[in-house]
């Protein structure tokens, strides 16, 4: 694919982007910009969050991980279930009782003013590192099948692309992403249907065919039964859960668009149809995965290896066979396909990341229209260069998968967030208010020393459940700081 043709492809499509931003950023305010009015449809919520949810991360890293991990995965898929329909009982019904617009207002009123700012300052660092990761990796794609041969930097190429994402998202916020994440989901379910067609065609299979060859391959397990394995079964399921409960339910960004529905049995219309469909879509991307290294195989393509450990390079199989390997129209349908669902998380995070810091941090409901809109404008601003920052600071360290990379450090920075929401929740203690960040801070340090010793003492090698470690001892610690209170004085928890 000629550089020439995916610059245009790139241009063409945030010119669709910036076009829809227009239409829907019209008169926008700090109430639309926030929860976009709290009038969302919520099968149009349930839609846009498919993209928000997948990122470039799944169109890449997962498809690419199947000839390592197996379908592993999916365990952590099926645990997704579980905490959906925790969101949907329990955590919802809270947040649209409280009428909130950030979720972590909840903590001032549970516990006091400082668990707020930690629960806020946690998902700011959460969230900014997670999107950022999410931009990474399509950014060096788009470097790897388009800059580097123009001479451009990987500096500059992560700049526009953070640029062209405040470009479209600085004035309707929210109620602008609804619809250009709509959009953008509708392109990425194209563009991996397509995908699996064109693989399934290049390898002769109809879709019986197709199906089979899934099923029968080895790539394909998804039960492995050694607890001490990192692929262990019931560890990724509970696993799934736990992400799922920190990274949706106690997350400003997916919950932001939840709390755009009318009401709270829209909001849960909107999470059961949305977990069905999540569940089906990871399904084809592991299928896409099983495609790619038998379309490989088939080909005699050599796949790029880690040259110390000879294990294959998962993030870059999709690219490379895509942008070197399958017919034109096929390579179209990828760029377009990682374009649409990275920008569709990326847009949604750098709102959410503004929406939390006006609210939670600079208290932003105090001021008049006028000047709400000049500071979250410079807030969104700042979000985007810190972004940058942290995109380029992981090119230079980054070694291993991205989405492995992702869900290790949600382990560490969701960690407290899980403790602080389910010692609210399900406790009806005090805290002392001024020790709860420091608390927080120590336990993900606590939790990182237990990993980085767990194979040493135990013979056990943490995955992702290293999330439900930091919440635990989260938990644990704010036990050991609370007293108890009298219920009555405080009727939120």
């Amino acid at each position: 694919m000629s550089p020439t043709l995916i610059l245009s492809l790139i241009a063409g499509y945030f010119v669709v982007l910036i076009f829809i931003a227009y239409l829907t950023s019209r008169g926008a305010t700090s109430e639309s910009f926030f929860i976009a009015n709290r009038n969302a449809p919520w099968y149009m919520v349930a839609f846009a969050m498919i993209g928000t949810s997948l990122s470039g991360v799944t169109f890449i890293s997962i498809p690419g991980m199947v000839a390592g991990q197996g379908w592993s995965y999916m365990a952590v898929v099926l645990g997704y279930t579980v905490g959906y329909l925790v969101i949907g009982t329990v955590l919802m019904p809270l947040y649209y009782r409280l009428r909130l617009v950030s979720i972590y207002t909840y903590l001032e009123q549970r516990f006091g003013f400082w668990s707020y700012k930690t629960g806020a300052f946690f998902f700011l660092l959460s969230r900014a590192v997670g999107a950022a990761f999410r931009v990474f990796l399509v950014a060096g794609v788009l470097q790897l099948a388009v800059f580097d041969s123009l001479g451009v930097p990987f500096a500059v190429t992560v700049t526009v692309a953070i640029f062209l994402i405040y470009l479209y998202t600085f004035s309707g916020g929210l109620k602008t992403i609804l619809w250009t994440d709509t959009f953008q989901t509708m392109a990425m379910l194209i563009c991996v249907a397509v995908s699996i067609y064109l693989m399934a065609d290049e390898l002769n299979l109809g879709f019986a065919g197709l199906v089979e060859t899934v099923k029968d391959s080895s790539m394909s397990q998804i039960y492995f039964s050694d607890p001490k394995d990192d692929k262990f079964f019931w560890k990724q399921f509970a696993s799934g859960a736990f992400i799922t409960i920190v990274m949706t339910g106690l997350d400003q960004d997916l919950m932001q668009k939840n709390l755009s529905c009318r009401n709270l049995a829209d909001a849960q219309k909107n999470m059961f149809w949305f977990t069905i469909a999540i569940v089906l879509v990871n399904i084809f991307f592991l299928s896409l995965g099983v495609l790619l290294y038998q379309f490989a195989a088939a080909k005699g393509i050599a796949l790029p290896v880690n040259p110390e450990t000879g294990a294959v390079i998962g993030d870059s199989v999709f690219p490379l066979l895509a942008t070197n390997h399958f017919s034109l129209f096929a390579g179209v349908i990828f760029i377009l396909g990682i374009i649409a669902v990275t920008y569709a998380s990326a847009d949604s995070a750098l709102t959410a990341l503004t929406t939390s810091f006006c609210i939670d941090m600079l208290g932003i409901g105090q001021y008049e229209e006028k000047k709400q809109k000049k500071i979250r404008q410079l807030t969104h601003f700042g979000f985007s260069v810190v972004l940058i920052v942290i995109i380029l600071i992981f090119r230079a360290i980054n070694d291993q998968s991205v989405i492995t990379a992702v869900f290790k450090a949600a382990g560490y920075t969701y960690g407290p967030l899980l403790g602080l929401y389910s010692f609210g929740i399900f406790t009806s203690r005090g805290l002392h208010d001024k020790l709860v960040l420091p608390l927080c801070l120590l336990t993900p340090l606590l939790t990182w020393f237990i990993n980085a010793n767990s194979e040493a003492w135990w013979g056990y090698k943490f995955g992702f459940e290293i999330l439900i470690l930091n919440g635990l001892l989260t938990f644990l610690g704010l036990w050991i700081i609370s007293r108890p209170r009298n219920l009555e004085l405080n009727p939120v928890a």
